[in-house]
């Protein structure tokens, strides 16, 4: 009986040494990082809750349809530290956002940041 304790004990730990330490669960890889889009659109949703916040945009296309785009920024508290609040954007704002679009071609991108009507910039990386 204590045979098979310490033989279980040993492969109990064996595995939680093997685990090691976990990954984040971040990942650019789907993301064009090589090259940033821009575009003009009207905030259709702001989401300003963890783990990240979210822009809905409805954006014109070359042919006068509409394009429903979203863009994912860092956390709440990472964007507050660049001067973003959860009142800086309202359904019906315009705004251009900047990003690295999926590379699969659907219309999401990671967001760098907005510039608001009257020229102000909102970074999502870095301070302020």
């Amino acid at each position: 009986m204590r045979l098979r304790f310490a033989y279980l004990l040993f492969l109990a730990v064996s595995f939680l040494a093997a685990t090691g330490t976990p990954s984040a669960h971040h990942s650019w890889s789907g993301y064009d990082m090589e090259h940033s889009v821009a575009m003009k659109g009207v905030v259709t949703q702001f989401d300003w809750s963890n783990p990240h916040v979210w822009i809905s945009v409805e954006v014109r296309d070359d042919r006068g349809g509409t394009e429903k785009w979203t863009a994912g920024g860092p956390s709440p508290s990472r964007m507050s530290n660049s001067g973003w609040s959860q009142d800086s954007l309202k359904p019906g704002d315009t705004i251009t956002v900047i990003g690295h679009r999926l590379e699969n071609g659907s219309y999401g991108m990671r967001l760098t940041k907005v510039i608001l009507p009257d020229g102000r910039e909102l970074i999502c990386y870095g301070g302020r």
